[in-house]
């Protein structure tokens, strides 16, 4: 008798989830990367280059078939996050990926394991000032309800914001997050704007890939599944106190941002950023404001990591270790630490 290990395809595998799944995933499943523009380049992986916009995922009929035939389990990581993007574009990419992944796993009898995001619980209106990040969720919620109404055997997972590695703060490109916060460290951004209660949602990416992995191998191929810190996070006051602590550290003598509430930005500030700024520093104001959509509520997430059995790795106090580790690594790129010149994330 043989022994063959499962296949699995991944799709996002140069992103920072990707990474983590690989180093979760390919000790014990050949992992098949498709990459965009992006290649994984990563020699415990193969990898191919497909597009969701092509009928076969771009391949030739030979080539689909011979995919469809070794893949066992699809895990769907890939895509389009930045809100700057094309409203449309956002919408095709995120809906594209999973109908042609779903066509897939028909063909392949393979179960589908899809990324939403846990920010699905509270969409930003279009008509505020996130209207890319209202074009992202509303693609995730209709990339749900596709994959949802679907017959292959799915999960869906719903991450919030993913943070640097737990143990060393480690990840393959920062987040929004990391320009908020490294924001502060430097003393760039006068004000924040978000109330000093406000919960600031993040999970590491090894927990992420693990929770993954535990799913997987345990053969879950149903159920919708909240990977947030919940009750755990830490507020907004909490964060701030931890980056002046990172900038003291540092030896930067920053002066400390005021927290507003959005609505007083709206009313206060917005109407004088015209007259106040210059254009470069109005648009990083902007591009704050709309990623702080994410930070104006007290109220936590829905979370399923306890029913998971991961409820010893979001703890608020485990949750601080994680946020400071991933700013002092993200200090290391920035050369803010002295002595130090490691530039491997971007």
């Amino acid at each position: 008798m043989t022994w063959r290990r499962k296949t699995l395809l991944l799709t996002g595998g140069s992103g920072v989830v990707g990474r983590a799944l690989i180093d979760e995933l390919s000790h014990d499943f050949d992992v098949v990367c498709m990459r965009n523009r992006n290649p994984v380049d990563d020699v415990r992986v193969s990898e191919f280059a497909g597009s969701f916009a092509e009928p076969r995922l771009g391949l030739s009929a030979g080539d689909y078939a011979v995919l469809s035939r070794r893949v066992d389990v699809i895990v769907h990581a890939a895509a389009a996050t930045s809100w700057r993007e094309d409203p449309r574009r956002i919408r095709e990419v995120n809906l594209g990926g999973p109908t042609a992944l779903l066509e897939l796993a028909t063909q392949a009898s393979a179960p589908l394991y899809f990324f939403s995001t846990a920010f699905v619980a509270d969409p930003p209106s279009a008509q505020g000032h996130s209207p890319g990040a209202a074009a992202y969720v509303q693609s995730k919620i209709e990339a749900e309800a596709l994959v949802r109404s679907h017959a292959v055997p799915s999960v869906i997972v719903r991450p919030s914001i993913v943070i640097g590695d737990s143990a060393d703060g480690r990840m393959a490109a920062f987040q929004g997050l990391h320009a908020v916060l490294g924001a502060i460290v430097r003393g760039s951004a006068p004000m924040i704007p978000m109330p000093a209660n406000a919960l600031i949602d993040f999970v590491p990416q090894d927990l992420v890939a693990a929770v993954i992995g535990r799913l997987v191998r345990q053969e879950v191929t149903s159920g919708e599944y909240w990977l947030t810190a919940g009750d755990q996070a830490l507020c907004a006051r909490q964060i701030m106190d931890l980056c002046m602590g990172l900038a003291g550290d540092l030896g930067l003598s920053t002066r400390e941002p005021r927290l507003i509430p959005t609505e007083a930005v709206d009313r206060l500030i917005l109407p004088l950023l015209e007259d106040s700024l210059p254009a470069p520093l109005q648009a990083k104001f902007r591009d704050l404001l709309e990623f702080a959509w994410l930070f104006q509520s007290a109220d936590p997430l829905p979370n399923s990591l306890p029913e998971l059995g991961f409820a010893a790795q979001v703890t608020t106090e485990e949750l601080r270790k994680t946020a400071y580790l991933s700013m002092r690594y993200w200090a290391q790129v920035k050369g803010l630490v002295a002595g130090d010149d490691d530039g491997r994330a971007a």
